[in-house]
């Protein structure tokens, strides 16, 4: 996950703690559903915790935790019981917390009593909101101290807050309670083996306070708004039936999450880009973004669309080292409400990444074959060419053809690709590499985002700017393969270093070039077979860093551990250079990682071996869910079927290589230009159903842009 800086350990959360997230709000809490004072808990909604505090107690007794079941990602059913007050182990109250995160919470809590007297309880709820942003929070270091009025009325409390000229505050509504400035409390009588309920529900109100209202259900048989955007959802996203159960659960968990990340452009309420992940990173993020759009093409091609459109919006216009945004640049993430003197760069938006600009071009590229009116491809051109201004000029500041970073003050991430904690870059032996910092996938994706350029200029007519861009890319390929290929070790380089030295670790990062094509074909087969290495493939997944190197820590955030999306993006460059069999065996090691945690992959977890630890080891602040994380199942079946769609171009490329183990696949309502199409893969048997016209199947892999690219000498139309 981007973000990280010095202590990924911050705001780092209790064992057991629970997060619920729909769009842009989210709830974490422990296992038995109170939110803590104190702890990293809370109800936070666009970046500020609405609620700090939310214990419940029954006669005066803490609940039990028995079990939580995930029923949604944005709601969930806690289960405990009420301990005897006498120590008799037996307790006759179990309580159930039926939990829902939309704009705040609704909750409703029932006990049941199970015994054959009745039993006369006083329940109570303990209120409190801080209002901390999200930094001061994650981070342990709360800088506003608000002015609080806490006012208790007929149906609940209400707590406004005041910082200078801010405004922001809670209400909770709990009808039948008696309420007081610090909760509320119900007083009652269980009849035997009877049964109490109540419903309650937290808003934020004051000045930017969103449509709180919306968030209650009109009655409790009706669908929530959060039920009916899922329905929504899955209206619109393929239905996938798998020969094996497990995978398909697992499919489903990611369309699920996927479905929960998605936010909207406050500006443009219609545009849905996907949060990065929970529980601090329920944000834009232009990496993350840009990444699990592109793996999640499939699916749903608006959210790329969406993505494209809402960072265009907030493309760098000017250059400011505070927040490092220059002409051209793509952000990195955006924060709403937080306080200046917490988040990177003092203000709300900041643009420290290296790679959110090339990807930028690469996943428009992408998109622009994917059927969109030629009227909104063309819109965005402009901001294209500014994001390839940006890495012409201000990416290479020393003019020698490849991009790199250097922060800008030392506020700013000190790494600035997607392994951007402080000690991410290093040479094999673990010393850390000193900026400017060329890093060997930033290459790959301007590479790409040259190429993209070169064939949208070859279609739209333009042989000189399709020369141009194609020269330009082969020319950094050229120069790549000779700066950062190391002959004597048979890998890449992971960067450059400020002296322009190579940094000699072993990394997952040259999977990414493998993507990208920038790697030369009589060096696939070692890269591939150094990513396969005992070194390197954990026997669950291609580790970051290869445990021979100085630096390597299985237990480490970028220096060992595993990230399911980096495999996922290193299964697809191999798939590229042939290596069928190697896709298989990291296809299968993360889909079966899937089935210890629910069917939902983890952003990342520990890099120890499968012989010596049979289970995949979670990572302690792995975010889950994570976009990266729940578009990988999808990247990696794509990436199987040799699925690639080009409207354009009319034709779907199918080049099926699904292990037999996986069964027979069948989608349907899978999104194609303006249709939707039915695909059946059998082994190497593909048929497809409901292609729009002037399409057509073509068996076998997709031309790249590099062969595109290359029809364009000598030639004005394809």
């Amino acid at each position: 996950m981007s973000g990280w800086n010095a202590d990924n350990s911050a705001g780092a959360l209790e064992a057991g703690s629970i997060t619920l997230v729909e769009g842009s709000s989210f709830c974490i809490s422990s296992a038995n559903g109170d939110i803590r004072p104190g702890n990293p808990h809370g109800v936070f909604d666009e970046d500020t915790r609405i609620l700090s505090g939310w214990t419940l107690t029954v006669n005066g007794q803490p609940v039990e935790p028995l079990t939580v079941k995930l029923k949604e990602p944005y709601r969930a059913l806690f289960a405990g019981r009420v301990p005897n007050a006498d120590g008799h182990a037996d307790t006759p109250l179990i309580v159930e917390r039926l939990r829902e995160v939309g704009v705040g919470i609704l909750e409703r809590i029932t006990i049941r009593n199970y015994s054959p007297l009745s039993v006369p309880c006083v329940v109570a709820l303990g209120i409190s909101a801080d209002f901390a942003d999200l930094f001061e929070v994650k981070e342990a270091r709360f800088r506003r101290r608000w002015k609080k009025h806490r006012e208790a009325h007929k149906n609940g409390l209400t707590i406004q807050a005041a910082w200078h000229e801010l405004r922001k505050g809670t209400t909770v509504s709990a009808p039948g309670a008696e309420a007081s400035r610090e909760g509320v409390t119900y007083h009652l009588v269980i009849p035997p083996h009877g049964v109490w309920s109540t419903s309650l529900s937290v808003v934020p109100s004051g000045d930017d306070a969103g449509p709180g209202g919306q968030f209650v259900r009109p009655d409790e048989d009706s669908l929530s708004p959060r039920d009916q955007r899922k329905l929504e959802w899955v209206a619109r996203i393929p239905v996938l039936k798998l020969g094996s159960s497990s995978i398909e659960r697992t499919l489903r968990r990611s369309y699920d999450d996927l479905g929960a990340l998605r936010i909207q452009d406050p500006a443009h309420p219609d545009r849905i880009v996907v949060a990065a992940g929970a529980p601090w990173f329920m944000t834009l993020f232009g990496r993350d973004a840009l990444w699990a759009s592109l793996m999640a093409l499939p699916v749903d091609p608006s959210l790329a669309f969406g993505t494209l459109q809402t960072l265009a919006d907030r493309q760098g216009s000017v250059v400011d080292a505070m927040s490092e945004e220059e002409p051209g640049k793509i952000l990195h993430e955006v924060r709403f409400g937080v306080s200046s003197g917490l988040a990177l760069g003092g203000k709300s938006a900041y643009y420290g990444s290296v790679d959110a600009t090339p990807l930028f071009v690469a996943l428009f590229g992408e998109v622009s074959r994917w059927g969109f009116s030629s009227d909104a491809v063309t819109a965005l051109l402009p901001n294209v060419d500014r994001a390839l201004d940006w890495i012409r000029g201000y990416g290479d500041r020393d003019g020698d053809g490849f991009v790199e970073y250097s922060r800008l003050n030392d506020r700013g991430l000190i790494n600035q690709g997607w392994k951007d904690s402080w000690d991410g870059v290093n040479f094999a032996d673990g010393t850390l590499a000193e900026p400017p910092i060329a890093l060997c996938e930033v290459q790959a994706y301007v590479y790409g985002a040259y190429l993209s350029r070169s064939w949208l200029a070859y279609d739209a007519g333009d042989v000189a700017l399709a020369a141009e861009y194609r020269d330009l890319a082969a020319q950094l390929k050229e120069r790549f393969n000779a700066e950062f290929w190391l002959p004597e070790r048979g890998y890449y380089a992971v960067a450059l270093d400020g002296n322009k030295r190579p940094v000699d670790a072993c990394t997952s990062n040259m999977g990414h070039c493998l993507l990208f094509g920038i790697v030369d074909d009589d060096k696939a087969p070692l890269v591939a077979k150094r990513l396969m290495s005992k070194e390197m493939f954990s026997g669950w997944g291609v580790r970051t860093l290869a445990t021979d190197m100085g630096a390597y820590n299985p237990v480490s955030y970028h220096n060992g551990s595993v990230w399911p999306h980096d495999n996922a993006i290193i299964a697809a460059g191999l798939l590229r250079y042939g290596f069928k069999e190697h896709v298989q065996r990291i296809s299968t090691a993360l889909l079966e990682t899937a089935e210890y945690s629910g069917g939902r992959l983890p952003e990342l977890f520990c890099g120890f071996d499968r012989e010596h630890f049979d289970e995949p080891v979670p990572y302690p602040t792995a975010c889950s869910p994570q976009a990266w994380a729940a578009t990988t199942p999808i990247m990696l079946i794509k990436t199987l079927m040799g699925y690639y769609a080009d409207v354009a171009r009319g034709g779907l490329w199918m080049d099926p290589a699904i292990p037999e183990s996986y069964g027979d696949l069948h989608i349907t309502n899978a999104p194609m230009a303006d249709g939707r199409i039915t695909i059946d893969i059998s082994g190497s048997k593909v048929r497809v159903e409901g292609l729009p016209p002037g399409m057509r199947l073509h068996l076998g892999v997709r031309p790249r842009a590099s062969e595109l690219a290359e029809r364009a000498k000598g030639a004005r139309r394809p």
